[in-house]
Order: C-alpha cells, then sequence, then structure tokens
C-alpha cells in the first residue's frame, strides 16, 4: 500500500511539473506574440514617420530647384509630393512638378484609382463628369458612358508607390488631363517607364519632371462634359537630373504615335519656347544653359539602347521608299518594297546565319534583315563587318517571322548602302 502511494505521489507531481511546463510554455508564447504585434506597430509608426519626413524634404527639394517661373496672376498649389498651377480656362493643369525618388525600387504601394476633385483649386478643379457619365442600374451596377478620352496623368501614380499619401493625390482632377487611349496607354506611359527605369539604373540620384500639355486658345473641347475641358493636341515633359547635371525635354501628339520615344526628344530650350515656361529658373545661369541646350537621348536608356537611331521621317524620304515602322504595315504582301534604315546591331547565330536590325536594337527592334548561312557566299563583303552603322536601302519581300518584319536576302544585290548626308531625320507629326 505504501509503495502504491508513493507511485501516486509521484505520478501527482509529475502530472503537476508538466501541466506547470506546459502553462508556463503558452504564456511565453503570448509574451512573446504580443512582443512582435507591439513591433509591428512600432515598425509601421516609424515608416509613416519616415514617410512623412521623406515627403518634408521631397518638398523642399522641389521649391529649391523644381518649380518652373510663374507669372503674377498664377497660383501655386502645393500637395504632399508634387506642385502644379491650374488653368481654369482650360480645367487642367498648366504643368505638374515631382520628383522620381530613388525609393520607387522598393515601393509597393499599388493602384488607387481613387479619382476626386482637387479640393485646393480655389475655382473648382475638374472632375468625373468632365470625362463620362455613370448611371446606376437597379440591378446595383453602374453603367458608364464615356467621352472618348482617358483621365490621362500628368504626374504618374507610378512614381509615387513609395507614398500611400503621395500616390492617393495623384488621382486628383487637377493631374488628369484628356488623352487617347492609345497615347496614354502607349508612348506616353512608355516615357514614364524610361524615366523610372533611368532610377533603377542611377539610385543614387533622383530626377525633377515637369509635365503638362501645350495650351492655347484654339484647342477644341469635350463639350458633354459640364466644365468643358480642353483636348491638349501635345504633351510635354522635361527632366532633370541635377546630381549628374543632365537634362531632356519632349513634345508628343495627343494620338496614336508609332514611332519610337527616342523621335521626340527635344532640349528644353525648346520645350521652353513652344509653352512659354521658363523651367530649372532657380538653378545657376551657367548650369541652366548647360543643361537646357542637351538633346541626348542616349543618356538616359539602358546600355542595349544606346546605338538606337531614330527612325526616319517618312515624308523626307524618295517616293516608294519606306521606313523601318512603317515595314510592318506592308508584311506579308506579295511585292518587294524598299525600307530604308541604319544597322544599329549584327549577329552570326549558331548555325552560320546572319541577322541585322534596322534602327533599334533587340529587344526593342522593329524590322530585321536575314541572311542564311547558305547565301553568304553570294556576298563579297562580310555583312556583319561592313554594315554595321551604315545606313541603307534594302530591297525585298517582307515576311511575319514571329510577328516581327523580317526581309530575308539572298545575296547583296538587294541592299544599298547611302551616304549618311542623304539621310535627314527630322521629328514631326505621324503621317
Amino acid at each position: 500500500m505504501k509503495k502504491f502511494s508513493n507511485t501516486l505521489f509521484f505520478s501527482l507531481i509529475f502530472f503537476i511539473s508538466i501541466s506547470v511546463s506546459a502553462q508556463t510554455s503558452e504564456e511565453k508564447i503570448n509574451s512573446l506574440t504580443q512582443e512582435l504585434n507591439n513591433l509591428e506597430t512600432k515598425k509601421e509608426q516609424l515608416y509613416q514617420e519616415l514617410e512623412t519626413f521623406k515627403l518634408a524634404k521631397l518638398r523642399e527639394d522641389l521649391k529649391k530647384f523644381g518649380l518652373p517661373k510663374t507669372n503674377d496672376n498664377e497660383e501655386i498649389i502645393n500637395h504632399s509630393a508634387m506642385s502644379l498651377v491650374y488653368s481654369e480656362q482650360h480645367e487642367q493643369a498648366k504643368w505638374v512638378a515631382h520628383i522620381i525618388l530613388p525609393d520607387i525600387i522598393n515601393g509597393k504601394e499599388g493602384r488607387t484609382n481613387d479619382f476626386r476633385e482637387d479640393s485646393l483649386v480655389k475655382t473648382g478643379s475638374a472632375t468625373e463628369i468632365d470625362y463620362f457619365l455613370k448611371t446606376k442600374k437597379e440591378d446595383g451596377k453602374y453603367e458608364y458612358d464615356g467621352f472618348g478620352y482617358d483621365r490621362g496623368h500628368l504626374a504618374p501614380s507610378a512614381d509615387f508607390r513609395w507614398s500611400k499619401k503621395a500616390l492617393s493625390e495623384s488621382y486628383l482632377y487637377s493631374n488628369m488631363s484628356p488623352q487617347l487611349a492609345d497615347f496614354n496607354r502607349g508612348k506616353w506611359g512608355d516615357l514614364e517607364d524610361v524615366l523610372r527605369g533611368y532610377i533603377y539604373s542611377n539610385p543614387s540620384t533622383q530626377l525633377y519632371v515637369v509635365s503638362g500639355p501645350l495650351l492655347n486658345d484654339s484647342l477644341p473641347k469635350i463639350e458633354r462634359g459640364v466644365n468643358k475641358v480642353s483636348i491638349p493636341k501635345y504633351y510635354y515633359k522635361v527632366v532633370m537630373d541635377i546630381t549628374n547635371k543632365k537634362a531632356i525635354g519632349f513634345i508628343m501628339p495627343n494620338t496614336k504615335i508609332e514611332y519610337p520615344i527616342i523621335n521626340f526628344a527635344v532640349s528644353i530650350n525648346e520645350v521652353e519656347k513652344a509653352t512659354g515656361i521658363d523651367f530649372f529658373y532657380q538653378l545657376d545661369d551657367e548650369l541652366e544653359e548647360k543643361i537646357e541646350t542637351q538633346n541626348n537621348y542616349k543618356d538616359w536608356v539602358p546600355e542595349k539602347q544606346k546605338n538606337d537611331i531614330p527612325p526616319l521621317y517618312q515624308p523626307d524620304l524618295p517616293k516608294g521608299v519606306y521606313n523601318t515602322i512603317q515595314a510592318k504595315r506592308l508584311m506579308g504582301g506579295n511585292n518587294k518594297v524598299t525600307i530604308a534604315g541604319t544597322v544599329v546591331s549584327a549577329k552570326e547565330t549558331r548555325n552560320g546565319h546572319v541577322f541585322l536590325n534596322l534602327d533599334l536594337n533587340y529587344p526593342n527592334h522593329i524590322f530585321t534583315i536575314a541572311i542564311w548561312k547558305q547565301n553568304l557566299v553570294n556576298f563579297s563583303y562580310d555583312p556583319l563587318k561592313t554594315l554595321i552603322h551604315q545606313q541603307i536601302y534594302v530591297k525585298g519581300k517582307i515576311t511575319d517571322f514571329d510577328g516581327m518584319p523580317t526581309m530575308v536576302l539572298e545575296n547583296e544585290k538587294a541592299i544599298d548602302i547611302q551616304p549618311k548626308e542623304k539621310f535627314i531625320m527630322v521629328i514631326g507629326d505621324e503621317d
């Protein structure tokens, strides 16, 4: 009996110790979990505080260097990460200035789509009913009646994806302008991507950007809208990297653009002439003069694109000669055509075939010449060495090679190397 009592006693002690141990572990888990929650809360508070200081620093920098010179009757409207001058006559901004920070590299904020009127515009900004009508149906769903234009961002929302507040403010209607979808979602968006790509390649700098429409009294209006927003025919963007003392401008038509962005690169001086706006006027005069005459698009693109050449302006070419942009329209035809361009890259495959890209390099290439290995004997020169960087006319049928306009050549008679002075490169409207 005594032996049984001892066994029972030690069993109870063991059970109690296990229970106490389990209880202590659970308490420890709860305690550590609470500590982690507190750390997450503190981390979120620090992020918010850091964002506040970054926005304050951004506004200081923008005010110091990034704002254009204003007229006496113009008021600058300042938001968290962008500033603008609003044109009541045209119901959109005359210009919007902002800075692209390296913070976009790790920014994770997504589109908010919270379009809304800008309460800081004293006369009232444009609003939703200036771009489309929205009617609620009996089933609770909405029916939309659009007026034919996107609400195009002047300062793109993706440039603020590091700040929830700044990104949300980019959806204010004071930052919108009526853009054709093919333009807004096409080359205008591509240009925005180029500038963000520049920051990815140069994470130690920041870009000062001013964007806007070319406004004048003769612009048509969105007549169905309440405030009759003007429809710009052209948009501009000026960009400055003050760290590396570089700048460039762009003027692009509000239409579907087939030519690459390089065709629309201009100096800031040219944008100032077109807009009447004095950009980056607070810089030292010598530095301002230096950067505002620059127009080197290759400074702003990845290494692979630095050899790209603007496709030729078709109206300046002889009759019956087409540029590389037009090649896609001629793809699949039965007749031989003549394409003009510059060989920017040449490659020989493992199988011995030769491929030449005209005007734009891979992966943005728009027209390719293919010379199969068995046809290389029909050339008195090495196409790889002789044709690179040469301006040529090439004649043949254009085939569809995995969606790429491609001309297969059998001999050198199809190629006519042109003197460089014969080619005239002009920036102009789309044909």
